[in-house]
């Protein structure tokens, strides 16, 4: 905005008298302003209506089920609202807090760590091969990804098979269990151990392949420097790739976590995860048995609102850290 120069007279100084500002121009300047407000939202709308359709309407269909005696009868069904009680019945059951959460949140943990620590040993393998290795070994390992979770989870049944499943016949012949009486699936310790080998099977592909590519954007020179300095490999990977990836390792971390804690085909399928054994209920099966096992769907709506607030609470420490790491990068 510039001044006007007004005299003041003989006496007294010329002074500058601010010039008011022109309204169609203040008016412009409004309306770009909110042009470049909403233009983004604008852009945004057709897939936000989109996610609303296909994931905020069936959460609050959800929540709306937890909070009602559901009954269905023939031609649909009947709700009668009862408020959070389904709510206070899961909170207040033993079962919750001694078999369902230590199984989710345990073996949610034992997954992300060995999943996390085999993909990136692969990575760094992967780094060290030519170009035509590379290729062939991420391809080999991308099949793991690639399997569908269902067969993937039936091998590894085969596998652990009593009697004549293979690791049951080299375990009897070396003396370890006796075949005959042995069930890998009837204890919670070894049920879980299965299944665990399972999502690190199929999810350490990915760890690898991301890691990998973190691992390509760092400069050798860096390397090269360390080994100047007489860092061993240990130290190298600790004070050169670790600080230079850590967004990396921080997505693939949260990433499995969020994956692992709503894992249920690998506990489902195996016998003994589809509702005959309670010791080895993990939140996702609970929530399934409940709701159509046992046509409790208002406590199974209440277990599946119980997981979401779970991982929306990842989700925000995943965003949070996120945003503090590129706030220490700038």
């Amino acid at each position: 905005m510039k001044d006007t120069l007004v005299s003041g007279g003989p006496e007294s100084p010329a002074r500058r008298v601010p010039r008011q500002p022109d309204g169609g121009a203040e008016a412009a300047r409004r309306r770009k302003k909110l042009i470049t407000l909403t233009r983004p939202w604008l852009l945004l709308a057709p897939s936000l209506v989109v996610l609303a359709g296909l994931l905020l309407w069936p959460l609050i269909q959800v929540g709306k089920l937890s909070l009602q005696d559901y009954k269905v009868k023939f031609g649909g069904g009947v709700g009668t609202y009862i408020g959070f009680d389904h709510y206070s019945d899961l909170l207040g059951s033993s079962l919750l807090w001694k078999t369902v959460l230590p199984n989710t949140v345990f073996f949610a943990i034992a997954c992300v760590g060995l999943t996390v620590a085999l993909g990136t040993l692969v990575a760094l393998l992967l780094n060290r091969l030519g170009p035509t290795w590379r290729v062939i070994c991420s391809i080999a390992i991308l099949a793991a990804w690639a399997m569908p979770a269902v067969t993937g989870t039936y091998v590894w049944i085969w596998l652990f098979q009593p009697q004549d499943g293979m690791v049951s016949q080299i375990a009897g012949a070396v003396g370890l269990i006796d075949p005959e009486t042995t069930n890998w699936f009837t204890e919670r310790g070894p049920f879980y151990a299965i299944a665990t080998l399972n999502v690190i099977h199929h999810g350490f592909p990915f760890v690898a392949i991301t890691v990998l590519a973190g691992l390509m954007t760092i400069p050798k020179e860096l390397y090269e420097a360390g080994e100047l300095d007489g860092a061993n490999a240990w130290q190298r990977f600790w004070n050169i790739t670790v600080p230079t990836i850590k967004p990396v390792f921080l997505v693939v971390t949260i990433l499995s976590t969020i994956w692992d804690f709503k894992v249920f085909t690998q506990i489902y399928l195996q016998p003994g995860g589809d509702g005959s054994n309670e010791d080895v209920y993990n939140l996702g099966v609970f929530s399934y048995i409940q709701a159509f096992a046992k046509n409790d769907y208002g406590t199974g709506a209440a277990a599946a609102v119980l997981l979401t607030a779970l991982l929306l609470v990842i989700t925000v420490v995943y965003i949070r850290t996120l945003f503090r790491q590129g706030e220490e990068d700038l």
